[in-house]
């Protein structure tokens, strides 16, 4: 008798709340082990993996992390291993996003976009490279529809989107032929909380200029997260944008 294949091991940042958490779920429920990432929301993390271990025993556990420091990423691959046994999946989903305006922009607010954004995927893809590599496995990168088309008064997201874009097709290079880099860039799927940068006939407009009419769901960015892992093993280096259309006239 054959032996069943490994149950893959899948390591989502940022997977506590809003879209990162409907990533987790949805992979969960395709069969996957969940390595849940958190920096904050410890508690929101814990309720997660609890619900996943009452559906499916020890199907995920809660790293928490802080990934501006730069010794996370090594340490943070090291501890999913170490859990679980082995990687199959990155998601690089854990992201800053405010406003920048010129003038006002200062270190900190540069190492915080730009670190979250961009640096940390790159460190966490270099620390999971061995361990995807032996499985066979992949990257997600979550990007954004304006790592292509900026979007005014975000100079520095936008500029740390587009590199993470970059990044994800020089990886693709690099780490194939054995692990697969891909990203998703949504658009209008979750309106920031607690801020007023995008007031209602703002957000109106948005949706107006898309195709489909309508603001997307966590759970559209998820089916897409989900079809570049378990679904598509023959795309590397690609970028799915999950907009309702809006880039293709913007």
């Amino acid at each position: 008798m054959m032996a069943a294949p490994p149950v893959p091991v899948v390591l989502v940042t940022g997977a506590a709340r809003r879209v990162g958490a409907e990533i987790a779920r949805t992979l969960h429920a395709a069969g996957a082990r969940l390595a849940i990432h958190c920096r904050h929301s410890r508690a929101e993390a814990e309720d997660l993996a609890t619900r996943f271990n009452g559906a499916r025993p020890d199907s995920a556990a809660v790293f928490a992390a802080d990934l501006l420091d730069g010794a996370t990423p090594p340490t943070l691959i090291a501890a999913v291993v170490d859990r679980f046994g082995r990687l199959d999946a990155l998601v690089n989903n854990a992201s800053s996003f405010h406003a920048t305006k010129v003038g006002a922009v200062d270190t900190a607010i540069w190492d915080d976009l730009v670190g979250s954004n961009l640096k940390a995927p790159f460190f966490l893809a270099q620390a999971a490279a061995p361990q995807l590599d032996a499985s066979g496995g992949c990257i997600v990168n979550i990007t954004d529809i304006h790592a292509e088309r900026p979007l005014r008064g975000y100079a520095v997201y936008c500029a740390a989107k587009a590199g993470l874009l970059g990044l994800t097709r020089a990886l693709a290079q690099e780490l194939g032929p054995r692990v697969r880099v891909n990203a998703v860039a949504p658009g209008a799927i979750e309106w920031p909380q607690g801020t007023d940068d995008f007031p209602p006939a703002e957000r109106a407009a948005i949706v107006e200029h898309s195709l489909l009419k309508r603001v997307g769901t966590p759970a559209d960015i998820a089916r897409a997260v989900k079809f570049l892992i378990f679904d598509a093993p023959y795309v590397t280096g690609q970028v799915i944008n999950v907009d309702g259309g809006r880039t293709a006239h913007l």
